[in-house]
């Protein structure tokens, strides 16, 4: 069995809760472990956040799509922003950056440390731009482990 689900959401902060919401809901209600849901929510927080604040262009929305098939997830968050630099190429990794000062949240540094985190908590990730129309677009990937009641276990 799987699962898909896609949301249009607008540029606002307010957004950014709503789609870790639904997607928690999702996750427990098909039952995948806590521990894998809370850190898919966690990064998918971090591509909205970074859609919401970079995401500009002629669009005041982003698109979140997510997906289980089998025992992965896969989750991509399209803007229609500038994009990712040209020069980083279709498939990117961010520059790594110090660790901040001691006290300091990191989400507070000027340029952040979002799709670093991304990068840290799923297993496969993607950075590139919407081919013509330009846009970012953030995809990853994450192995589930299921709980022992898992819906989408018992219905396969």
């Amino acid at each position: 069995m799987s699962i898909w689900w896609s949301l249009q959401l607008r540029r606002e902060a307010a957004s950014v809760p709503l789609a870790r919401r639904l997607l928690l809901g999702a996750m427990d209600t098909a039952g995948v472990d806590g521990d894998i849901s809370h850190e898919l929510s966690v990064a998918l927080s971090e591509a909205c956040a970074n859609a919401v604040q970079h995401g500009g262009g002629l669009s005041e929305i982003y698109r979140v799509t997510a997906s289980i098939y089998g025992d992965m997830c896969r989750i991509e968050v399209t803007d229609c922003g500038p994009g990712f630099p040209a020069e980083a190429g279709a498939v990117a990794s961010p520059a790594p950056r110090p660790a901040p000062p001691p006290g300091e949240v990191a989400e507070m540094l000027p340029g952040g440390r979002g799709l670093l985190l991304i990068e840290a908590l799923a297993d496969r990730v993607r950075f590139g731009n919407q081919p013509g129309s330009g846009g970012a677009v953030v995809t990853f990937d994450k192995i589930l482990k299921w709980r022992e009641d898992a819906a989408l276990l018992r219905a396969s």
